[in-house]
């Protein structure tokens, strides 16, 4: 329980862990931009009789400030968002979803309130842009830079590591939990998004490549039941895999700021769709809850374009 804020909230978070079955991650998220959201509320409420806004202490707003908001207030507080914090409109609408979600909860589950101001709020229009991912010959040039490591264990473990997220398009924390007894013959099982468990199957490359990783992998106690280890013959963490691909990232000539280890995922879903892969089946493998969110890979490169345009019969006119 979070000691800094209402009662409520932190029964709205809860039920987020326990019956949504949320990342802790995302619940934190939560936290942040709810906590912010009543302190600028009091601040707006105070008319000009307080300045600071992150020194105010919300621990102890109660149900009956929370009845008094309304819609000009949340807008007001979108603006704030906007103006003061320059959040750009992606932030905007993640601020945005997390009051929806949180007043849906108090009118509907916790039956606390009776309106729900947050119905006619309105998102701010979001520009949609192409995931950033590498080509097949420049997924090639960085599996070759792994592969010229001298540390054999270090070059088995990382080459299999990235093959991984280049052809399952797992997520970064997907694979950080992975164990040894995850994999059953050309496949293996994670736990994704909401807790939902899902099995990913393998190409033979990334399979053998596994394997060749684990004939070496250093010997552990039997506490220790992870696939990829550290150095120190511990897990690796989220942050030590992020460390380890923008080391070979940097190593093969790319940019570090535009690629990073979600790019290899995005890697994974934009060659398998390229190939051919319908968008229902590449939902399943990534995982997403929604055909929506799969649909980022379904852009056109310019090359794809220009042959496209190239087939009409007048091209040669």
């Amino acid at each position: 329980m979070y000691k800094d804020i209402p009662i409520f909230l932190n029964d709205f978070l809860f039920y987020l862990k326990t019956i949504k079955s949320l990342s802790d991650r995302t619940i934190t998220e939560y936290y942040y931009d709810l906590k912010m959201y009543l302190k600028y509320i009091v601040y707006r409420k105070s008319y000009g009789q307080i300045e600071d806004v992150e020194s105010i202490d919300v621990t102890k707003f109660d149900i009956e400030m929370l009845k008094n908001i309304n819609i000009i207030d949340i807008h007001s507080y979108i603006a704030y968002r906007d103006t003061q914090r320059d959040n750009n409109s992606t932030t905007r609408a993640r601020k945005i979803s997390s009051l929806r979600s949180f007043y849906k909860y108090m009118v509907n589950v916790a039956k606390i309130l009776k309106d729900n101001p947050s119905l006619e709020l309105e998102s701010p229009k979001v520009k949609k842009r192409n995931p950033v991912y590498l080509t097949l010959e420049e997924s090639k040039k960085l599996l070759s830079t792994i592969s010229e490591n001298k540390n054999e264990v270090l070059r088995k473990r990382d080459f299999a590591i990235v093959l991984t997220f280049l052809t399952t398009g797992v997520r970064l924390s997907e694979l950080a939990s992975m164990n040894v007894n995850s994999i059953k013959e050309q496949q293996f099982s994670v736990v994704g998004k909401g807790n939902k468990e899902r099995i990913v199957y393998m190409t033979e490359a990334c399979k053998y490549a596994i394997d060749q990783y684990i004939g070496i992998r250093p010997k552990t106690d039997d506490s220790e039941k992870a696939l990829f280890l550290s150095t120190r013959k511990q897990r690796m963490s989220n942050r030590a895999i992020q460390h380890m691909i923008d080391k070979y990232l940097n190593m093969a000539g790319f940019d570090t700021s535009l690629y990073s280890t979600h790019k290899l995922r995005h890697t994974a879903a934009t060659l398998m769709y390229k190939e051919g892969v319908d968008i229902r089946t590449l939902q399943k493998i990534l995982g997403h809850s929604s055909v929506a969110t799969t649909q980022i890979y379904t852009h056109v490169d310019d090359a794809d374009m220009r042959s496209a345009i190239e087939h009409n019969p007048l091209s040669k006119i």
